[in-house]
């Protein structure tokens, strides 16, 4: 199973049936990531971490703090795709695979409004 990414007119498939999502929060400077899965034709996401709390940042009340990071199971259906905003103003996401982390944009040649992330077919 791969993982295809989509820019425009650009994409790219990176081999990994799990993988994880991570952000810093532009104004709080927190970190924030997101473990997803490949399951079928939808991606699904089995867990978060927040590294801290801030001002629109609060965790869920069933999070559970463990060496100063917030761990909780997000209350979201799978999803056929996830679009992701890309601005220049922001560090961007990261992605990690396997015990690899790269940048999103690092996959992609150009640069866009959005990246969108969906299996890819078969």
């Amino acid at each position: 199973m791969a993982l295809c990414l989509t820019a425009g007119a650009v994409s790219a498939a990176i081999a990994a049936q799990a993988f994880t999502l991570a952000w810093v929060h532009s104004i709080e400077k927190v970190r924030w990531e997101e473990d997803w899965r490949i399951e079928g034709k939808q991606l699904k996401i089995v867990a978060a971490r927040i590294r801290g709390t801030g001002a629109g940042m609060e965790p869920p009340a069933d999070a559970v703090l463990r060496d100063g990071v917030w761990h909780y199971r997000p209350a979201i259906a799978p999803l056929d795709r996830l679009t992701l905003p890309d601005s220049a103003y922001t560090a961007g996401y990261e992605l990690c695979s396997e015990g690899n982390c790269r940048p999103l944009r690092s996959y992609l040649p150009a640069s866009a409004l959005a990246i969108v992330m969906t299996p890819c077919p078969r």
